[in-house]
Formats: structure tokens, sequence, C-alpha cells
């Protein structure tokens, strides 16, 4: 009775505290501007289910695609396992779906062969991180919490993987024993092995064991579900969601300010009915992050901090400061910052004199960028670094009017001659006559 107690108030604990953060994610992606999107629905759904439920775009890197493939099948699929551990928590049974007979041994069997994945898919991947010397895995944009998270999360997966093969080597132990609160049950093609070098061992140290690791791992997993949140992991949950929304519109295809199109649009079309209220106080681009769409901020909860989008960036290859991956942290970092300062003051926003221009992401990594839209194709769940970096440079350009140098006379030569040239309209032609 003791342990169900027990087990009942960490799980009501940690489903409490999830929902929390959660209501404070939804919340702080929301304190963006208003962005409409509800068309092309079958589309949106077929997005979803091929990049993030299919992973299509992670196949362009095929090791580190099937390694990712391992441990996310795994990792969903043992979760049935983890059900089944639920029920036991609350009921006080031991293996309370075994009634399921041949069935129930295939399932822990294909389980602990999906664990074994994992392992194997983990291990590799924490090799590549801190022994295969990856570029993208040693830039500074992880230095500090990121490449801590990362290594944690990686650990924490093993130790779990782990816990759950110890405690089925000492449940197969006792079940051979015919322990009278271990009945016969499950296949253990993997731990089987372990439980060889359990077999010396009392039952009450396999009991001892076995108890263990259950804890462990299943108070792993309320700890993994809370650290969700504060986590890179969190795109296990917003890829789907990230990708339903994708920009669908041709890559290279901007969109234009309704105050702009308003004032510009009149001298072509004395018919055009303004869509914007004149009169309605107007920021031109992005200055915080109060300026983006709630999609640009739920893109930058769900970076995966894979550097992907960095490794491709050609400005970024050439030495350039322009980092994707460290735009859409930056982001993130702001927004978090944002949301624990409405925390702190009773849930209104006092100004702390910083912004994501200028305190987290600097004018020349905005102007390194050559819209080429390298980082937007490779990114693996559809996030938009690129619509981020137009915004900001729009609020450089329109508000604070401080472009390169280089820009500035292109803006002029546009404005008084209609192209990027500085010759007279008249003039535009004389190539054409030339022998």
């Amino acid at each position: 009775m003791i342990s169900i107690i027990i087990f009942s108030l960490l799980f009501v604990g940690s489903v409490v505290f999830f929902s929390m953060n959660v209501k404070k994610l939804r919340r702080n992606i929301f304190l963006g501007r208003e962005l409409e999107i509800t068309d092309n629905k079958s589309e949106r759904w077929s997005t979803m289910f091929r990049v993030a439920l299919g992973q299509s775009k992670m196949v362009a890197r095929p090791f580190s695609a099937f390694m990712h493939i391992l441990v996310y099948v795994g990792f969903v699929l043992i979760n049935i396992e983890v059900m089944e551990m639920l029920v036991d928590g609350f009921s006080g049974k031991h293996r309370i779906f075994s009634f399921l007979g041949g069935f129930y041994n295939f399932l822990i069997g294909f389980f602990e062969i999906l664990a074994l994945g994992v392992f194997i898919g983990v291990v590799a991947f924490w090799l590549r991180r801190n022994v295969g010397k990856i570029k993208r895995f040693l830039s500074k944009d992880l230095d500090g919490f990121p490449r801590l998270d990362a290594n944690m999360i990686l650990m924490a997966e093993i130790v779990m993987m782990s816990a759950l093969f110890l405690m089925n080597a000492a449940d197969q132990n006792l079940q051979l024993r015919a322990n009278e609160h271990y009945p016969t049950a499950g296949s253990f093609p993997v731990s089987g092995f372990l439980a060889l070098l359990l077999a010396g061992l009392s039952d009450g140290s396999l009991v001892m064991i076995e108890r263990v690791c259950w804890w462990l791992h299943i108070v792993g997993i309320f700890a993994f579900l809370n650290y969700l949140p504060y986590s890179k992991h969190l795109h296990i949950i917003l890829a789907f969601p990230n990708t339903y929304y994708s920009n669908l519109k041709a890559k290279g295809q901007f969109h234009n300010l309704e105050s702009v199109t308003d004032v510009v649009k009149p001298n072509f079309d004395p018919s055009y009915q303004p869509l914007s209220d004149p009169n309605a106080p107007q920021r031109f681009g992005a200055k915080d992050v109060t300026d983006l769409t709630w999609k640009q901020l739920l893109d930058s909860y769900t970076c995966t901090e894979c550097g992907r989008c960095t490794s491709a960036c050609p400005q970024n290859i050439t030495g350039k400061l322009l980092s994707p991956r460290k735009i859409m942290m930056s982001t993130r970092d702001r927004l978090t910052e944002v949301g624990k300062n409405i925390d702190a003051n009773g849930g209104t926003f006092k100004d702390d004199g910083k912004s994501l221009l200028g305190d987290y992401i600097t004018p020349e990594e905005l102007w390194a960028c050559n819209t080429c839209n390298a980082c937007v194709q490779e990114c693996p769940v559809n996030i938009d670094p690129l619509s981020i970096i137009m915004d900001l440079r729009q609020y450089l350009v329109m508000e604070q009017s401080t472009a390169p140098t280089e820009l500035n006379g292109m803006f002029t030569n546009i404005e008084n001659n209609g192209a990027p040239w500085q010759f007279a309209q008249s003039d535009r032609l004389n190539w054409s006559k030339e022998s």
C-alpha cells in the first residue's frame, strides 16, 4: 500500500508540474503576433505525417537517420510497456497484462529488441557528439547548457535502458525459481544473457535489483517528462504542430507588410482598399520576440539544435558570423527570459531594457545572410530561421535606417532610377545599342 501511495503521488505531481510548464510554454508562444494558418489542410496533414512522423528529411544523412530511427521507434513503442508499469504502480500488481499469454511474451521480447536498438543508437550519438569531432557539435553555439543538456539526456537514456534490462534479468531469475510474486510471463532475448550473470544471487538480492530498477525506470520517465520543457528534446512533442503549420509557399517568396502595401499600391490601383488601419501604431519588422509571429516562436521552441542548418549555411562555411542554429537558440532564450519576467511581475511584462535584436542577435549576423534558404531546406522539422532574420533586418532598415552602405546606395538608386544601378532611366537600354 505504501508503494502505491508513493507512486500515485509521484504520478500526480509529475502530471501537474508538466501541465503547468505546458501552460507557460503555450502562453510564451502566443506572445507573438497573430498569424492565421488555416489553408491547405490536407497538404498540412500530409507534411506532418511525412516530415514529423516519417522523418523524411532525416534521410539526407543516412547514418544519423538510421540511428535516430532506432531511438525514435524504440522510444515510442517501449512506452507501451511503460503503460503496463503505470497500471502495476497504481494496482500494486506485477506484470498485470501477463494474462495475454503468448502475445504478451512476444511483446516483451519485441520491446527488449527495441530497447537494445535505443541503447545502441544513444551510445552512437554520444560518441558522435563527444568523440567524433563533428564540426557542428563542436561549435561555440553549444557551449554551456546546450552541450550539457544533450549529454545529460543521452546518459539518462543509457541508464534507463540499462535499468530495463537489469529489471528483466532479475525478473527472469525469480520466475525460474517459481517465486510466488513473480509469475512466469514474458520473453527476454536480450536480458536473458544478463540473467546468467545474476543467477548466483539470493532471492532477496534479485528482488532488490528488480524493484530498484523498476523504480529507477519509471521515475526516470516522470523526470524526463518534466525536463522536456527546459530541453531541446521538446521537439519530440512540438515537431508535430510545427510541421503541420509549415510555410507551404515557395522558398524565396517573401511577404510584404500590409502597411507598406497600403501606401504604395494605391499609386498603381486607385480602386485598392487598405488592409490595415492607417491610424494604428505600426512597427516595421521585429525588434523583440513579441514582434515575431507565434509560428516563429513555435519554431524557436521546436529547434533540435542539430546544427544541420548551420552546417549547410554557405556564409557560416566561409567564416561569417551567421549561424542559423544560433538565431533560433537566441530567439528561444530571449522568449524564455520574457516569460520569466512575466511570471516574476504578476503576469505583466516589465521593461528590462533588453531586446532580441542587439542583446541576443547582432546586425552583423543578420547582414551576413544571403537568403539562400539552405537552412530552411535542411531543417528536419521545417523550421524557418530566414523569416526571423528578414523581420529583424526589416526593422533595421525601415525603423533604424542602419542598412550597410552598399545597400543604402542600392536603395537610393531604386528610388531615383527605378533600378539598382546608377543610371538614368533614359539610359537603361543603351547596352542594347552596342555592337
